[in-house]
């Protein structure tokens, strides 16, 4: 199947899914799901899969058993390509009611990388190069993000304008698109080609400075 756009009846489907989060509701809209959200945002990851890699594309079901918001079902599609081996680095692409939504890098670091991480920040080329491409993002209008600290890390003193670096624990760049008639033909599919492509920097710099991780993950919530 190839890719031709997210028909507006799987935007719909979210608007009602907003409003009524609920098996009954689900039931009823599957249909509009499976045709009109899940095999579109598949056909487009598969289109992209011979530049990017293979993506995941999640599951609609929320995990209910951490958090007070226990409504089943998630009111998003997103896809994810990770490159294995590579270190956190990976690709992003969501579909929900509010339009499309793209990002890359990294959202979650284990305690090594971290450390690896902070390592690269301060150093003089490598903390440069991170700069120049976080700075350059910004200016194309990516948000940046990730978790992070208030203070600098124990054990850091950088004074050079890489300080809001170090407090990151993690650091992902996304953009986000509303509404449009685009999104309903193939101009999605380049318009997340065209973004993706230019998120290849950041997923390389990950890749060389932080690699994988050989901790014991942090317990999920």
């Amino acid at each position: 199947m190839s890719f031709e756009g997210f028909p507006d009846e799987g935007l719909v489907f979210y608007e009602g899914l907003e409003a009524d989060n609920s098996k009954t509701y689900w039931t009823r809209h599957k249909a509009a799901y499976d045709g009109c959200v899940r095999a579109p945002m598949q056909a487009l990851v598969d289109e992209l899969a011979a530049e990017f890699g293979t993506a995941k594309v999640f599951r609609p079901y929320r995990d209910v058993r951490f958090g007070h918001d226990k409504t089943p079902y998630k009111t998003s599609q997103g896809a994810v390509v990770t490159v294995d081996g590579r270190g956190p680095g990976a690709w992003y692409v969501q579909l929900s009611a509010g339009g499309l939504l793209v990002g890359g890098g990294c959202w979650r670091l284990e305690s090594d990388q971290v450390a690896r991480y902070r390592r690269a920040v301060a150093d003089d080329v490598q903390g440069a190069r991170l700069r120049a491409e976080v700075d350059r993002l910004t200016r194309a209008g990516w948000g940046i993000g990730g978790d992070r600290l208030v203070r600098l890390p124990p054990g850091f003193d950088v004074d050079d304008g890489r300080a809001d670096l170090l407090r990151h624990r993690s650091l992902h760049a996304a953009r986000h698109w509303d509404p449009t008639g685009w999104l309903h033909d193939r101009r999605a599919l380049e318009e997340v080609r065209t973004a993706w492509r230019d998120l290849v920097p950041l997923n390389a710099w990950f890749a060389d400075n932080v690699g994988a991780s050989t901790a014991e993950p942090r317990a999920r919530r």
